[in-house]
């Protein structure tokens, strides 16, 4: 009776048509995997987690001379810029704030599902692809102020402000692309699971 395993010419031992050999690549793969979904959830943990905390604590004020009446010189009366007062920015940094919690709890589940249960896995994909709409659809909406704020509006008589809170306008575009950054390490998280599934099935 022949024997079900025999030695290959690889230096591995076959066993039907799966080598040893082979197993040991798919999980040296899967551990590779693992290590990238855990690396690129930290990133977007520590890039939403940045960006809030810098556009939050972004305060500048400054003295801006305004001409109440026309026939009488400008007055210099102190203005600040916060990013509360604007909506856009309120919504930017709830958005960071909740792919940044989200990050955290993803991060665990990731590491608590090391055997890759198709119905978890599936759903942080799913929750993975949220966070990307979530933060570009904040991106957007904020980015299109700030570049109101950067240029003006001629047109609709709005004047640039970035050439006076010039500290505030700066943080906002750090702020701005570490957010971009997050926005893309989910991104990247969303592709990577697709791939793993695809390989699997």
């Amino acid at each position: 009776m022949d024997s079900q395993y025999k030695s290959s010419s690889n230096g591995g031992i076959e066993s039907g048509s799966i080598t040893i050999r082979d197993r040991e690549v798919a999980m040296a793969n899967k551990r590779s995997m693992s290590g990238c979904d855990v690396v690129l959830r930290f990133l977007a943990l520590a890039f939403c987690l940045a960006a809030a905390v810098i556009l939050g604590v972004s305060k500048e004020t400054k003295m801006v001379a305004m001409t109440l009446v026309p026939t009488l010189p400008p007055v210099t009366i102190p203005a600040t810029a916060k990013w509360h007062y604007l909506s856009a920015f309120k919504y930017f940094m709830v958005a960071n704030c909740i792919a940044c919690g989200y990050a955290a709890i993803s991060l665990v589940l990731s590491l608590a599902n090391r055997k890759g249960k198709k119905g978890i896995t599936k759903l942080i994909i799913l929750l993975d692809l949220v966070m990307v709409v979530l933060l570009f659809s904040a991106i957007g909406s904020g980015g299109a102020i700030g570049l109101i704020a950067y240029q003006g509006n001629s047109r609709l008589q709005w004047n640039k402000v970035c050439n006076v809170f010039d500290k505030f306008c700066r943080r906002g575009a750090v702020s701005f692309g570490l957010s971009i950054a997050a926005s893309i390490a989910f991104f990247l998280l969303v592709v990577l699971a697709i791939h793993n599934l695809h390989r699997k099935n």
